[in-house]
């Protein structure tokens, strides 16, 4: 694993870090944190390096709607107290517009999530983690590699709650793009994703 593979790992780490340091937790929850279903919006942008060490060299846009329900109630103790949430996404927005313009969809049939109950005020921390595929209009990325290339995402972020059953969404995750073998040539996209998204909690 190389420095900047390294890198990839340690960003959304520190971002993680960063936002629980100074939250606590908290038994009972406000009721706007409160789930089962978690129905929301979101568009993400990301920047990232395909055949150079460049994460300047390709950015790509996203945007979709995601599904999700809740597994367990509250379960463990101090900082690691929290829920854990599963859901999938559907993405008909997927624009690459460098190295290439290149459009697709996509989908996360698997996103397994760590809601905390850490929080301070109305605003909470989350982790997840995701995979799914992705289908382009040519190969992704350019040569003898494929159309049809495999996804994966980790990180966090937070939800700052205002409205009764609505949240709004901040997130920073690393991502990976790549085909698995289907093609000649197996060139990797990674990057760093950042997104917004709006929540209905029911």
């Amino acid at each position: 694993m190389n420095v900047i593979s390294r890198s990839h790992l340690i960003v959304p780490f520190l971002f993680g870090v960063i936002l629980v340091g100074p939250l606590h937790a908290q038994t009972n929850l406000p009721e706007a944190q409160q789930r089962n279903w978690d129905f929301s919006v979101f568009a993400a942008g990301e920047t990232g390096e395909e055949n150079t060490n460049s994460f300047a060299e390709a950015q790509i846009l996203t945007a979709g709607f995601f599904v999700g329900r809740v597994l367990t109630d509250e379960i463990g103790h101090g900082w690691r107290r929290g829920r854990l949430e599963y859901g999938f996404d559907l993405i008909p927005l997927f624009r690459q517009f460098r190295p290439q313009a290149i459009y697709g969809g996509g989908f996360e049939p698997v996103i397994l999530r760590w809601n905390s109950s850490l929080h301070a005020g109305h605003v909470a921390p989350y982790i997840e983690l995701a995979g799914g595929a992705v289908r382009t209009n040519t190969n992704l990325p350019a040569g003898n590699t494929s159309d049809f290339n495999f996804t994966a995402r980790g990180g966090g972020g937070i939800e700052i709650f205002g409205k009764p059953r609505h949240s709004f969404e901040v997130g920073c995750r690393w991502s990976h793009i790549s085909n698995a073998n289907l093609g000649v040539r197996n060139t990797e996209f990674n990057g760093i994703q950042v997104s917004l998204g709006y929540h209905w909690f029911r």
